[in-house]
């Protein structure tokens, strides 16, 4: 009997260390994916690993291009305005070595310079495969670069850009200027530029609404308006955009309807409106196109980072100076793009995406900062509002030689490095499992955007 107790004590006492190995096992691999769970201030030596699993990975992802200015050098309606003269960014100008790299991977490009007479090689093929390719010129760009559709947006879209490919977005910005504006064209050098240009966008829209003048009262004016935005959509334009940071603060008073009136109908025949009065106007036409927007299902995007010039005010750009439009109750159903991200005032814009209806853009800060400091900014807003990121290139014609095409390329090759780094980042840094970089990735170079759409991108 004894002998029976001690061999029962015995395999008693072997169960329960059994179990306490077990549980003391379990709490530690539970210690341990606790501590993994744990978010680390820094990346560790895996982030470059990590980094070359993603790009493979990221590279295959089909872009929407949410911002670009395809055209070729020539057509004067790539933008509703022209380059002032300025200092263009390090990164911009043509002296950057990436442009040969962008040329190279395009074009076949022989030369490791960009000199004058090596460019003319750039310029003949690219006349040689425009005649050959047509309309579908463009179309082969945006093949290579795995772009599947992108904005086109430009005072009016080219026979040249396939609408299948490319989507309109026009620029509304000229109908805050009907009036005289010779006190706004020698306010500088660079309205000298814009403010003629607003006021031939203006004679265009009047020209496709049969106006061969202003109409004599304001409810006919904002009908104008409205119905030039309706047109425009029924063109297959997909959203509205403002460029007004060039011309004047962003800060928008918010006027009844009474005020505007009366300005536009005492300068609707001439003379010239005070500064105040011509603010007080514009702010409640801005308005009024921003509820329109919401009427018609048009998203609203508007030019919110640094901008080019001599005279661009960083200050009274700041995109905070919009948030007493992007939060008002009275245009939850408008849907707001802030173009550009409102760089150098990233970290504050994407705290404005909280609202459901605000979107931010990252076209021209990828070109601007190298992909070292824009993964930074990139970083910074899918660690918090990933859902509400979208990609752009901000391409544009800058010369004959290298044109949108090049700044295509520079502006893919430098989102999808960044992105790779940013993801590997937080991976790396237990703040997302390598699971989830995908759907984010997909997120921020497509999905995020068609989204915003309704169906009327892909």
């Amino acid at each position: 009997m004894a002998r029976a107790d001690v061999k029962n004590g015995m395999v008693l006492t072997s169960i329960m260390t059994a179990v306490c190995m077990m549980m003391m096992t379990l709490f530690a691999a539970a210690s341990t994916a606790l501590a993994d769970a744990q978010a680390l201030p820094f990346p560790g030596p895996d982030v470059d690993q990590i980094y070359r699993r993603l790009l493979p990975q990221i590279e295959k992802i089909p872009m929407f291009d949410h911002h670009a200015h395809p055209g070729f050098a020539e057509d004067a309606d790539v933008d509703a305005m022209a380059a002032a003269p300025g200092s263009a960014a390090f990164r911009e100008r043509d002296t950057n070595p990436e442009l040969v790299a962008a040329a190279k991977a395009l074009w076949g490009y022989p030369y490791n310079d960009l000199s004058q007479e090596h460019t003319r090689w750039l310029v003949e093929k690219k006349a040689e495969v425009r005649k050959l390719r047509g309309n579908q010129y463009f179309s082969d760009i945006l093949d290579k670069l795995n772009i599947e559709q992108g904005v086109a947006n430009r005072a009016m879209m080219a026979d040249y850009l396939d609408p299948e490919r490319l989507v309109w977005v026009f620029f509304a910005d000229s109908f805050l200027w009907p009036f005289d504006n010779a006190r706004e064209r020698v306010r500088n050098a660079d309205q000298q530029v814009y403010i003629p240009l607003q006021e031939k966008m203006l004679d265009r829209w009047m020209a496709q609404e049969g106006l061969r003048k202003l109409p004599p009262n304001f409810s006919d004016y904002l009908a104008f308006v409205s119905h030039t935005l309706e047109d425009n959509q029924k063109k297959g334009a997909i959203a509205e955009k403002f460029e007004v940071a060039y011309f004047r603060p962003t800060t928008f008073s918010d006027p009844a309807r009474e005020p505007a009136e009366d300005i536009y109908q005492r300068f609707v025949a001439g003379g010239i409106p005070s500064e105040r009065e011509y603010r007080t106007f514009q702010d409640y036409i801005f308005r009024y196109l921003v509820r329109e927007g919401g009427r018609l299902h048009l998203p609203v995007h508007i030019h919110s980072a640094v901008g080019i010039g001599d005279y661009f005010n960083l200050s009274e750009s700041n995109i905070l100076n919009l948030e007493s439009v992007l939060r008002d109750p009275r245009y939850q159903s408008t849907t707001f793009v802030m173009i550009h991200g409102g760089y150098p005032y990233d970290r504050q814009a994407i705290w404005l995406a909280a609202a459901k209806n605000v979107y931010l853009d990252t076209s021209e800060t990828e070109i601007l900062l190298y992909p070292a400091e824009f993964k930074k900014v990139l970083k910074q807003w899918l660690e918090t509002f990933p859902e509400k990121v979208t990609f752009g290139t901000d391409c544009f014609p800058y010369n004959e030689a290298l044109g949108a095409e090049e700044s295509y390329w520079l502006g893919v090759e430098s989102s999808r490095t960044a992105l790779a780094a940013a993801l590997a980042e937080m991976i790396s840094e237990h703040e997302i499992t390598e699971a989830q970089a995908l759907p984010i990735a997909h997120g921020y170079l497509h999905d995020n955007a068609v989204g915003i759409y309704q169906g009327k991108v892909h």
